[in-house]
């Protein structure tokens, strides 16, 4: 059984996948977006996985219902929902996740990542991300994304691994 991906700020936080994918269309109603039927299966494929899912994996899944699905076209996909804020993408593992506040500005957000069992687990915690942006202003850096991904093991795997 999948670990569900989850968020240490329950604060407008969205659990479910049918909760998910109707703030990302309401989102996209506000902001005039267009969420076209291959980027709303894309991301109902992210949300119900309940962890982090690989570019390839989405395309298998998307050929089933959708015989143009394309590498080009999942990327194309993915791309709109990184940009707009709807997933985060976790590089050191390459693959791709819901956030936790689709609604909410597109925002950095640190990533735990258990090594065992994939889950990602978002730690919302502005102290942290406000540290890394001081630290590089302080060195003249002017920094344009943030990307933070700790790996190790989750309380559940450490759990069942002393069992």
């Amino acid at each position: 059984m999948g670990h569900h991906h989850s968020c240490t700020d329950p604060k407008h936080h969205v659990h479910d996948g049918d909760a998910f994918v109707h703030e990302v269309e309401r989102a996209c109603e506000q902001r005039g977006l267009r969420l076209t039927p291959i980027r709303a299966h894309a991301l109902r494929l992210i949300a119900d996985a309940g962890r982090p899912v690989k570019a390839y994996e989405l395309l298998d899944q998307m050929k089933a219902t959708h015989d143009a699905a394309a590498p080009p076209t999942v990327y194309r996909a993915l791309d709109f929902l990184l940009e707009h804020g709807f997933i985060h993408k976790l590089a050191s593992i390459n693959a791709y996740v819901g956030c936790h506040h689709p609604g909410a500005a597109q925002h950095a957000v640190p990533f735990l990542i258990c090594d065992r069992c994939q889950s990602a687990t978002e730690l919302e915690d502005e102290r942290i991300v406000e540290l890394l942006g001081a630290r590089a202003r302080e060195l003249g850096f002017t920094a344009q994304a943030q990307t933070l991904e700790v790996h190790g093991v989750c309380a559940a795997c450490a759990q069942a691994g002393t069992a």
